[in-house]
């Protein structure tokens, strides 16, 4: 299942315990992001030893955690700091690319 129509991916900027489910992470994307919770965005969450993802979404009719466990290594931190990703940035964030540098070498 692919989500249709996101508007915006946004990077939680603390570490979460990840038992937290779908009431706990609502109230963490209300703090941060108020009004936010029901715009079709993504919102991922990453542990503290950054091996831990979930990612929660807003379907229309309910919400939809995705949840993703690193065997080896850790989510990049290359991108602590961004609130909101590109779908590129988010791609990489997946992949667990660490790009050298963030910004476009040529501009389209």
């Amino acid at each position: 299942m692919r989500p249709t129509g996101i508007h915006r991916i946004h990077l939680y900027d603390r570490a979460v315990d990840m038992r937290k489910s779908f009431e706990g992470l609502s109230a963490l994307i209300e703090q941060a992001f108020p009004g936010q919770l029901l715009s079709g965005s993504l919102f991922l969450f990453v542990n503290r030893r950054r091996n831990l993802l979930k990612i929660l979404y807003w379907e229309g009719d309910g919400f939809v955690i995705w949840y993703k466990r690193l065997e080896q290594g850790t989510f990049s931190n290359c991108f602590d700091g961004c609130c909101e990703l590109t779908r590129q940035q988010f791609l990489m964030f997946l992949e667990g690319v660490v790009p050298k540098r963030l910004n476009r070498r040529f501009s389209l």
